[in-house]
């Protein structure tokens, strides 16, 4: 059963498709549309020569499907090189090659936008659409793109778990599900590996961000995040 979305559904004119138009066209950050596009024009050596997408990120994944994933934002040379969310770093190693085992993906790796990925059941999206100075987005900046993030879930209609990466993955999804009119319990929820909470017809898993500070410290390891999303394909 799909979760009510409590009177904030989408217009009827409102689609996944048309929704990325107005992720790819977005400007109203001024700091992230200077940062996003100076990271494509002074790449990294390994990837000078490479047409970056620059522009913000829209989600991926299945339409019908019934978990989200939701993470911080693009990196500068992953997402933001890319055009995929997830796509092109080592979080995105780790991320893809768990939705892989889990069988949620058709491919354990995701290199770019053409490599044929596809995912069942799974929709990939973040808090904010471009990417930011050290990964940090501003409060502000935050909220301008929450408005997305509401109408990626309410137009996932057999949606019923989100996991969120890291704590300010945590937030965005608190807030976009309140924006949905459906407001976390009191007292707020707080984020942690394998924290659970259900919000109304939502369930809302807790995961430590795949980031190369958390893999290569052994903070988050494959088994922990195979069992988060073990607990995900149980949930349905």
């Amino acid at each position: 059963m799909a979760p009510s979305h409590n009177g904030a559904d989408p217009p009827l004119d409102d689609s996944l498709e048309h929704l990325a138009a107005e992720v790819h066209a977005c400007r109203r950050c001024p700091r992230l549309v200077e940062w996003r596009e100076a990271s494509a024009a002074a790449p990294p050596r390994r990837f000078q020569g490479e047409d970056y997408w620059a522009r913000p990120v829209s989600g991926f994944g299945d339409p019908e499907a019934q978990l989200a994933i939701v993470g911080l934002a693009p990196a500068a040379h992953g997402a933001n090189r890319t055009g995929r969310m997830f796509t092109g770093d080592r979080s995105g190693d780790w991320l893809y090659a768990a939705l892989h085992r889990a069988g949620y993906a058709s491919r354990p790796d995701s290199r770019g936008s053409d490599d044929g990925l596809r995912l069942h059941g799974a929709y990939v999206t973040a808090v904010v659409r471009c990417a930011p100075p050290a990964n940090r987005p501003t409060p502000a900046e935050r909220d301008e793109c929450l408005p997305y993030l509401e109408r990626e879930l309410a137009l996932l209609r057999r949606c019923r778990t989100i996991v969120a990466l890291g704590a300010f993955g945590w937030d965005g999804a608190l807030r976009a599900l309140r924006g949905l009119g459906t407001p976390a319990p009191r007292p707020r929820p707080k984020f942690g590996h394998g924290a659970e909470v259900e919000i109304e017809a939502w369930t809302l898993l807790g995961c430590y961000h795949p980031s190369q500070q958390n893999t290569f410290t052994g903070r988050l390891t494959k088994p922990m995040l195979d069992r988060i999303f073990a607990r995900a394909r149980a949930l349905g």
